[in-house]
This record gives structure tokens, C-alpha cells and sequence, in this order.
């Protein structure tokens, strides 16, 4: 079922770091046609968009109060205490990551400073459908909350009868968000971006979503809208040797699986006999799950690769970037050390993907598609920027009034050069 590759050349690595395809022509049109259409009908253009994509015709954009505080009635009792225990642990790592004001004096007169601002106003973006996202709440809206942004807005898609999924509306009753509304897909990034008469345009969005959401996002950034990261098709690498436990790694193959048709796997190990038994482990788990057909989708572009030595997996992984990096192997803190290129780092082998997904603490929202070279998951940082001041006392600037000049001047910008001359008793040359 799934393929098996034995020590393929370096030259050859690429052909097994490839994701899914990119968002063709015809998903950018029909966002652009979207986005246009909500920019130019507002709240009329939702509610049009909203019976087409989702079969359901609303009142109201927005959740009412009464259905978000009547949602705890409409959930489990362990529902509630999983939530409950999942937004504990996000808030405490979370909480750890507010940043510590820097203010510092480089010479004497010069004192300079950086402060973290909050971002005033976010917008988080919560699928629903078959797999309502309720744990995505918690990882934005958490952050978010701590981070001090004023206002937080939530869409999400609606169900056929006009309702959100109370586990949503739970969690974000939880976190402690109240401006919610009833729009999903490429129509409620647009929403977000553009603003209309009832959802106010943000400053930065979250979250993540297929095609159309994805390419909605990177559509809303060339509208000056600030988004958490480029994000694609999820996906996990395994990075195992003999002591791994076969079964483990196939569940973790699998959980990855469910995320969607074009979500990838992949098994770096030293050790062919774990390759095969993980393949067959794989077959076994499978007869168990529910969503077989989707599952095998995703394995069929998903990999198991013997590689001959830890420092060549382990320089695979830093050049594919995964999203989630499993390290289910004997020296697991080791390895866990060289790791460059990664979204979360999950060490050993009771450290599965779905504790991070849902309860460990960090965040699970990533980069995806190798952007994990470059990019961060969510953090506390994302729902911030930070502002530099800089405070210079007359003998301050005159320290460096012929450092600036001289710069200023083999730039050709003598007005700049003219801004310190008049403070000062330097003289410029214009």
C-alpha cells in the first residue's frame, strides 16, 4: 500500500519531499470572483454565498448570545472537562511566552527600547462541516486573549439548520470570545479582509482550511491584512529506529491520515524490518477506522524510506520541514537537538501527534509544505508586533552626530545629515 524506498541517493530526496499541488487557476478565480463579491455586496453577497456553499439560509450573521450560552447544555460532560483541561494546559504554556520589555541604555544619552503591542483586532477562522474544529478555537482564541488584542472575531461555517456546532460555540465561550459569526469558506476570509455591515474588517487572520480558504488568506494579504502563515494539506514525519514499538508508528500514519485526502506521512527509519512491520501494522489499525477510504487516499502519496544512519535521517527531516516531526527512537532527546526545520517536535515514543493536536499545550497550528523552514506555528507572538522607541539626550546625540552625518552623507540623503547638524555644533556638508 504504501511505498517503500530503500536508500535513494540525496539527489534523489526531492521526488519524496513533494506535497500536494498548489491551488490551480481555477481555485484563484473563483476566490478572487468571492472575494470581489463580498467586497462589493457585504452582508447580502454572505448570505448568497452562504445558501450556495452551505445549503443553509440565515437570519442572522452572528451567533446570538442565548445559542453561545446555551451550548454547554448541547455537549457531554466529558466534552466539557476535555475542553476544559485542553484550554488549561494551552493557557499555562502559553502564558510563559508573554514577551519581557527590553529597554537598554547603548551609550551614555542613548536609551532604546522595545515594547510588545498587542494587535487590536484578529480574525479566526474555524472550519466546521463533518470535522467541526472546536480544539482550533482554543489554540487561536487563547493566544489571542492572553496577548491582550481587544477584539477577537470568529466565522465559522454553519450547519444546514443555520446552528454552529456547540462544541465551537463552547470553546469559544470558554476563551472567552463573544463576536462570532455564522460564515465559512473563501466568503469569510473575504469578510474578515474587506469588512461589511456587520463583520468589521481585521488587521490579521487565523486559522487554517482547505483550498479555498488557503487561497482566500494569501488573496487578503495583497489587500494589506496580516495572515499567521502560508498553510497547505497537513502532514507528520516518524523518525524511528528498531526500539520503536511498529503499532505506534502506524497509528500515528493513520491519525495523520483522517486530516484530509491529501494529507502525507512519512516513516524515516534505519531499520527494514520496522518498515515492514509498520506497513502491515498500518493494514491491521486500518480495518478499525472509520474513515477508510479518506485514510487510504492519504497513504497512497505517503512514504517509508531506509535511510543508512541517524545524521542522514536526520538531515532529511531538516531539509523537508514537516509540520509535525515524531522522533520515536532510542537517543529521541538526541536527535530531537538536531532538529532545525520543524512546526512541533513530538520526543519519544509516548509522544504522539494527537497529544499536541489537542491538549499538550503548544499550538497546533503549523506551517505546512516546507514553510517550516521559515515560519513559526501560532504563539503568543503572532497575536503581537513590537514597537521600538529610542530616547537621546543632547550629549547622546552629539556622541553620534558624526557617525549619523557621515552615514547619511555617503548615502547621498543630506537632509538627514542636516537633521542631527542643526542639534548639534557639527558641521554638514550640503
Amino acid at each position: 500500500m504504501i511505498e517503500t524506498t530503500i536508500y535513494p541517493q540525496p539527489c534523489d530526496w526531492p521526488r519524496y519531499m513533494k506535497r500536494a499541488a498548489e491551488a490551480d487557476d481555477t481555485v484563484r478565480l473563483a476566490v478572487a470572483k468571492i472575494i470581489d463579491e463580498v467586497a462589493q455586496g457585504g452582508d447580502e453577497a454572505l448570505r448568497r454565498l452562504t445558501m450556495q456553499f452551505d445549503g443553509c439560509r440565515l437570519k442572522s450573521l452572528a451567533a446570538d448570545s442565548t445559542e453561545i450560552g446555551n451550548s454547554h447544555k448541547a455537549i457531554t460532560k466529558e466534552l466539557k472537562q476535555a475542553i476544559d483541561t485542553a484550554a488549561a494546559n494551552i493557557e499555562r504554556f502559553h502564558a510563559a511566552q508573554l514577551p519581557t520589555p527590553v529597554d537598554v541604555e547603548v551609550m551614555p544619552g542613548i536609551s532604546c527600547s522595545q515594547c510588545a503591542v498587542p494587535i487590536s483586532r484578529v480574525g479566526l477562522y474555524i472550519p466546521g462541516g463533518n470535522s467541526p474544529l472546536f480544539s482550533t478555537v482554543l489554540m487561536l482564541a487563547i493566544p489571542a486573549k492572553l496577548a491582550g488584542c481587544r477584539e477577537v472575531v470568529l466565522c465559522s461555517p454553519p450547519r444546514r439548520d443555520g446552528s454552529l456546532h456547540p462544541a465551537i460555540l463552547y470553546a469559544a465561550q470558554v476563551a472567552g470570545i463573544t463576536e462570532i459569526y455564522k460564515v465559512g469558506g473563501a466568503q469569510a476570509v473575504a469578510a474578515m479582509a474587506v469588512g461589511t455591515e456587520s463583520i468589521g474588517r481585521v488587521y490579521k487572520i487565523f486559522g487554517p482550511g482547505n483550498r479555498y480558504v488557503t487561497e482566500a488568506k494569501l488573496q487578503a494579504s495583497t489587500r494589506g491584512v496580516a495572515i499567521d502563515m502560508p498553510a497547505g494539506p497537513s502532514e507528520v514525519m516518524v523518525v524511528a529506529d528498531a526500539s520503536a514499538d511498529a503499532t505506534f508508528v502506524a497509528s500515528d500514519f493513520l491519525s495523520q491520515a483522517e486530516h484530509g485526502p491529501d494529507s502525507q506521512s512519512t516513516l524515516l527509519t534505519t531499520d527494514e524490518s520496522l518498515a515492514r512491520a509498520v506497513s502491515a501494522a498500518i493494514d491491521k489499525l486500518l480495518e478499525k477506522l472509520p474513515r477508510q477510504e479518506l485514510a487510504l487516499k492519504s497513504l497512497s502519496h505517503s512514504h517509508i524510506i531506509l535511510l543508512r544512519d541517524d545524521n542522514e535521517m536526520m538531515r532529511f527531516a531538516n531539509a523537508y520541514a514537516p509540520e509535525h516531526l515524531i522522533i520515536n527512537h532510542s537517543k529521541a532527546e538526541s536527535l530531537a537537538a538536531m532538529v532545525e526545520n520543524a512546526g512541533s517536535v513530538f520526543i519519544g515514543a509516548y509522544s504522539p501527534e494527537s497529544a499536541g493536536d489537542y491538549a499538550s499545550g503548544t499550538n497546533h497550528t503549523l506551517p505546512t509544505g516546507g514553510y517550516a523552514h521559515c515560519y513559526s506555528g501560532v504563539n503568543i507572538d503572532s497575536f503581537m508586533k513590537k514597537i521600538t522607541f529610542q530616547r537621546l539626550t543632547r550629549d547622546g546625540l552629539e556622541a553620534i552626530a558624526t557617525t549619523v552625518m557621515t552615514m547619511a552623507r555617503n548615502e547621498g540623503l543630506a537632509a538627514h545629515s542636516l537633521a542631527v547638524e542643526v542639534r548639534t555644533n557639527k558641521p554638514t556638508q550640503l
